[in-house]
């Protein structure tokens, strides 16, 4: 089974209104205001899983300024998930300055049947990823649930791009370390933050985070798996692709480039987050 843990997909709604919402949404203005970033509905992710071998996809949502933009998108994942069973795996927008709109709407969410939360994105949504008092029941209610929270973390070095962020590893750290039951996936391979599980303190604080390869062509040579295999453990490599970003043949193939063993590679496209998300007997 292969699995594409970091997709997103778009309402037609969404897609024929745009240019109003590059103006209105500073997270969707920012990953989606240049001409090529390309804005795709569910059937078209479909069509995309059938021509690469993909069995299943996590449907990641983004990190929207308002209450509701995350709701009116959360629908659509919602229907899209009811349309397409047992190929999409759903993962809900929330903005925490919303309080308890945020809490009510991660309970809808879990009951339409999504396992997770994300791509939240605090440096972008304005909201401090640090502030206990904000994101204390947020994280209790997630733990309650049994769902998963994405992040997406950027690398503090290196070369800019549309939507990379100021949300960086020391950041995403902190708010781990204070947050042990919560499993975290951190999109974009954590930012670089698996290089700093060689200290014991900090592999052991993120024992309960996974790290995806969405947009890693973009950022990293082959042998970045090989690496973070080393020193996080290859159990916690989950294939993504960043769809419609990237193509997942092309993420397929660069992880395959990386001289893993054949168990290590079914692994990352596909048993890590069948384990994760318990999809072991589907």
């Amino acid at each position: 089974m292969i699995i594409d843990s970091h997709t997103h997909i778009f309402s037609p709604d969404v897609i024929e209104g745009r240019d109003r919402l590059c103006s209105s949404d500073r997270c969707f203005g920012l990953l989606y205001g240049g001409a090529k970033a390309r804005l795709c509905t569910a059937e078209e992710l479909i069509r995309s899983m059938d021509e690469h071998g993909i069995d299943v996809s996590i449907v990641q949502n983004i990190g929207w300024s308002g209450h509701e933009m995350c709701r009116r998108s959360n629908d659509y994942i919602l229907e899209s998930l009811s349309k397409y069973p047992g190929r999409l795996i759903g993962f809900c927008a929330i903005q925490p300055l919303e309080g308890g709109k945020a809490l009510d709407e991660l309970e809808r969410c879990s009951k339409g049947g999504m396992r997770g939360v994300g791509e939240l994105r605090p440096d972008v949504q304005g909201f401090d990823l640090c502030d206990q008092t904000l994101m204390q029941p947020l994280i209790n209610r997630l733990a309650v649930l049994g769902m998963v929270l994405s992040l997406h973390v950027s690398e503090p070095v290196g070369h800019d791009y549309p939507g990379k962020g100021s949300n960086t590893p020391g950041t995403v750290y902190r708010f781990i370390a204070a947050s042990k039951k919560l499993k975290v996936i951190l999109a974009h391979l954590g930012g670089g933050l698996p290089f700093y599980e060689l200290m014991p303190e900090v592999r052991e604080a993120l024992s309960n985070a996974w790290y995806d390869t969405a947009a890693v062509p973009f950022l990293y040579r082959p042998e970045v798996y090989r690496a973070v295999a080393a020193m996080s453990g290859i159990e916690r490599i989950l294939f993504g692709s960043d769809w419609p970003l990237l193509s997942p043949r092309r993420v397929i193939d660069h992880i395959g480039e990386a001289g893993l063993g054949r168990g290590e590679v079914d692994a990352v496209l596909g048993g890590n987050a069948r384990r994760l998300f318990n999809l072991e007997g589907e």
